[in-house]
């Protein structure tokens, strides 16, 4: 199956699992916790929207053990960068519908990166809504710094493989609301 065809499918299936509000596990966040440090950190997060699973409170929780928490913004060149963000600060709905921070901030170089998943594999590959904005903000920020990224998807999301292609880029890690893919 193609890719927008798998986009199409996923993001069907999960709308009509009628999901909310289901939130990573605190858990989940301890066992990740053993593997990385999570103080004194970037963190680029998202907000959920098509159903996307919620990190939302695992991101207030990070943000409390001295965490600064950055959330994505598209710029006019469909350039992808990461703002300042916390839980009282105002966000604007740009062109797709996704909620973003203030561009009056400076831009933020994360050192973790939760990303949303349309669909994942079994090698941990990621599939987007197709717009590669993560894939190539994750090319240029590669090339600086070494930066861990965290795939962020329901369970019933995997498939055994992806097509994949050059440009994509492998995740470090997937979580779900059940457990973890290392």
């Amino acid at each position: 199956m193609n890719k927008t065809k798998l986009r199409k499918k996923f993001i069907s299936l999960r709308k009509n699992k009628n999901i909310f509000n289901i939130e990573i596990k605190k858990e989940i966040l301890k066992i990740i916790s053993n593997k990385f440090v999570f103080k004194n950190k970037t963190i680029a997060g998202y907000f959920p929207v098509n159903h996307e699973i919620s990190i939302i409170n695992l991101l207030k929780d990070l943000e409390k053990k001295n965490n600064k928490i950055v959330f994505p913004r598209i710029k006019n060149n469909n350039l992808m960068e990461f703002y300042r963000w916390n839980k009282i600060d105002f966000l604007t709905t740009n062109n797709f519908g996704i909620p973003e921070p203030n561009m009056s901030k400076k831009v933020e170089k994360p050192d973790i990166i939760f990303i949303p998943i349309v669909a994942f594999d079994n090698y941990k590959n990621r599939l987007g809504y197709g717009g590669g904005f993560y894939d190539r903000y994750l090319e240029r920020i590669e090339k600086k710094k070494k930066v861990i990224k965290i795939g962020c998807a329901f369970s019933f999301q995997k498939i055994n493989k992806l097509p994949i292609e050059d440009y994509d880029k492998k995740l470090d890690l997937i979580i779900t609301e059940k457990k973890i893919i290392l």
